[in-house]
């Protein structure tokens, strides 16, 4: 392999792996920022991620393995592509246009396939990704065959995808895409989620890639 042609595709300020060479954990976040998303949704959601930024940051380990991207939609947007933590800025999102779902999940996967490449291109080890939808609505494109990666990628075990509803979310779609049943996030706590996923990206950094988790119940802020 060319290491000159893998050099290159690590992109502009991406973490290196010559100084980092820990295992890594990505995790993509899928996230609607509709225009139903507007005034306190998005606002709640900014904060919710920043707080995903600042519990990771306190755990050495997890600071160096985990991994954050971040795509919203719609339109769909790369916001973000995978850093570590510490060179994780989120950007502040503003709620505008349609719910391009099936194009999100589709952006997310490619780019989650990228990645792995990358990792086994430099040596770094890498656990298995997860994939977290956040929207308050339902698709407004086609999403048969977002439904068909996550199944495929579910029974492969490239990746945990979860789907997170939020207010009015059409939740019978969400259980139709997803393999794992969509939960519904209570009120807007999304402070309370992202606590949570910090929580279980510190416990699944912690062990080695491969290593089964007991995945941390939806307490606090799931409508159960």
């Amino acid at each position: 392999m060319d290491e000159y042609i893998s050099f290159e595709q690590i992109p502009f300020g991406s973490d290196d792996f010559a100084n980092n060479p820990e295992s890594r954990c990505p995790c993509m976040l899928l996230l609607d920022t509709s225009t139903s998303m507007g005034g306190r949704p998005i606002q709640e959601l900014n904060d919710g991620i920043q707080t995903l930024k600042d519990e990771l940051l306190q755990d050495s380990l997890a600071s160096k393995r985990v991994e954050v991207a971040v795509v919203t939609f719609g339109p769909v947007s790369l916001e973000s592509d995978f850093q570590t933590v510490d060179n994780f800025y989120p950007k502040k999102l503003t709620a505008n246009g349609d719910t391009p779902i099936g194009s999100a999940i589709t952006m997310g996967i490619e780019l989650i396939n990228k990645r792995k490449q990358l990792y086994r291109e430099n040596g770094v080890g890498y656990y298995k990704p997860w994939i977290i939808l956040i929207t308050d609505g339902g698709p407004t494109d086609n999403w048969s065959n977002a439904a068909k990666m996550i199944q495929e990628g579910e029974q492969e075990n490239k990746f945990a995808f979860f789907a997170i509803g939020v207010e009015s979310a059409n939740m019978d779609v969400l259980s139709k895409l997803t393999v794992r049943s969509p939960i519904k996030l209570k009120g807007l706590m999304f402070r309370e989620f992202f606590l949570w996923l910090s929580s279980s990206m510190k416990m699944v950094s912690s062990k080695n890639p491969g290593e089964q988790t007991k995945l941390l119940p939806p307490t606090g802020w799931a409508d159960l």
